[in-house]
């Protein structure tokens, strides 16, 4: 199978559109798309959150817990295993540690 985009898809990402027989539920393109989306939101809220945590009203899993629930909201245009996702992936980019976040719903959600 040849694929020219040369992305590399994480399989934590991959994971949230498989379903229980492990097969993809949705097209490769619309998920690769989806994970430049969340990439990079999680690069841009890295330099913000490193600028919040100076001036933080809380500790930084507060920060993060707010960043989550943001993303999580139906509006935000993100699923919550998608938000859970962008949120994890703020915490290692960052080196903080990841609060228990709320378990995202299965694939679809």
């Amino acid at each position: 199978m040849s694929d020219e985009n040369q992305i590399y898809l994480p399989d934590s990402f991959l994971a949230l559109y498989r379903d229980a027989r492990q097969r993809l539920t949705a097209p490769l393109a619309d998920i690769r798309a989806r994970y430049e989306l969340c990439e990079d939101l999680a690069q841009q809220l890295e330099e913000h959150a490193r600028g919040r945590s100076i001036h933080a009203h809380g500790s930084e899993v507060d920060l993060l817990l707010r960043y989550h629930a943001g993303l999580a909201d139906p509006d935000s245009g993100f699923s919550p295993a998608e938000a859970r996702w962008v949120v994890t992936r703020l915490s290692e980019l960052l080196g903080w540690e990841c609060p228990h976040l709320p378990q995202a719903p299965g694939p679809d959600a």
